[in-house]
């Protein structure tokens, strides 16, 4: 496994980056514990979740089998770079009241509590806002977040999720206050999905944040959706269906498919190799259900891609370009 620094901090993180949204909703907890083993042993040591994962009425389920698998070694808590987001409204359906979401300084206190007896840990290390709060203005949230710091129950505070202009305010109000700042931004990009070109990742290059993209494989669409459908597989549903219903996107993918079928490599290996050729990208989150789809995942870190292979895939999935000249001269 290859590691890089992230962003402009010494905090040194493998190159893919765990995400754990399926454990509890999807992968259950002995499986979930055997994946997260296999990724240690295979070096990744960026592990990233969200309180609200487990979704509905087990909302925070994700962190619990996160910290039942802390709790069965000594030593695992302190080989991972653990990142957990706070911003959604934890109460039970009916249950909720107010200030029991987004970023003011009595969520962000109260979530981070809750987070930490579910992850069994003392600390997280990156503690991530998980969608801009328009309401609460980023002195407040510092404020928090560097109490939090001086207690030593955070490290580090990353953001997902941000537009361009709200990481600039969000390190411009940092910088004024003397503290750190934003270190990380997660935000939607792969292949089929290059807007973040035009803002988000050149401001994140400019304030020295790592860029973590998630849904590597726009939703699957990048995985060889076309070709499992045709071999008999499971049947592309939800967003990837819409997407693939519209004549134009089911060429763009097929042309994809046919490019990587020629060169005789996996589309998603492909997608996944292609964001870390990409200037300002710390490293994708792949998120495996299975072992398999980790081991999968793992072949793709190694893969080199030609450069003529790489101006094949910008003629099929060009990017919208930097700002402003994407949409101005």
């Amino acid at each position: 496994m290859k590691y890089t620094q992230l962003g402009r901090t010494g905090l040194k993180v493998s190159r893919l980056v765990l995400g754990t949204m399926n454990f509890g909703p999807q992968t259950d907890e002995a499986d979930s514990h055997a994946i997260m083993d296999a990724a240690l042993a295979s070096g990744i040591n960026y592990f990233d979740t969200a309180n609200v994962y487990g979704w509905g009425e087990n909302k925070g389920r994700t962190e619990s089998i996160i910290g039942s698998w802390f709790a069965q070694s000594g030593d695992r808590r302190d080989k991972v770079v653990l990142a957990t987001k706070v911003y959604g409204n934890m109460a039970g359906d009916g249950d909720a009241w107010p200030n029991h979401d987004k970023l003011s300084a009595v969520n962000i206190r109260r979530a981070v509590e809750a987070s930490l007896k579910r992850l069994q840990t003392e600390y997280i290390d990156i503690y991530q806002f998980h969608h801009i709060d328009r309401s609460t203005p980023f002195e407040e949230i510092w404020q928090a977040v560097d109490v939090l710091v001086q207690q030593g129950k955070i490290l580090y505070a990353g953001s997902s999720n941000f537009p361009g202009y709200k990481i600039a305010q969000a390190n411009e109000t940092a910088l004024r206050l003397g503290t750190l700042g934003l270190v990380s931004e997660q935000c939607l990009y792969n292949l089929a999905e290059r807007r973040a070109e035009m803002e988000i990742i050149p401001a994140a290059q400019d304030y020295g944040l790592g860029v973590i993209p998630w849904s590597p494989l726009h939703g699957g669409l990048l995985g060889g959706v076309i070709r499992k459908e045709t071999e008999g597989g499971r049947r592309a549903s939800g967003r990837a269906a819409e997407a693939l219903a519209d004549p134009t996107a089911r060429a763009q993918f097929q042309a994809y498919e046919d490019l990587l079928a020629k060169h005789g490599l996996e589309p998603g290996e492909v997608a996944l190799a292609w964001l870390l050729t990409r200037p300002g990208i710390t490293g994708p989150i792949v998120g495996p259900r299975t072992t398999e789809q980790l081991e999968s995942a793992l072949r793709a870190a190694e893969l080199e891609l030609s450069d003529e292979l790489l101006k094949s895939l910008d003629e099929i999935f060009p990017g919208p370009g930097p700002s402003p000249e994407a949409f101005a001269w």
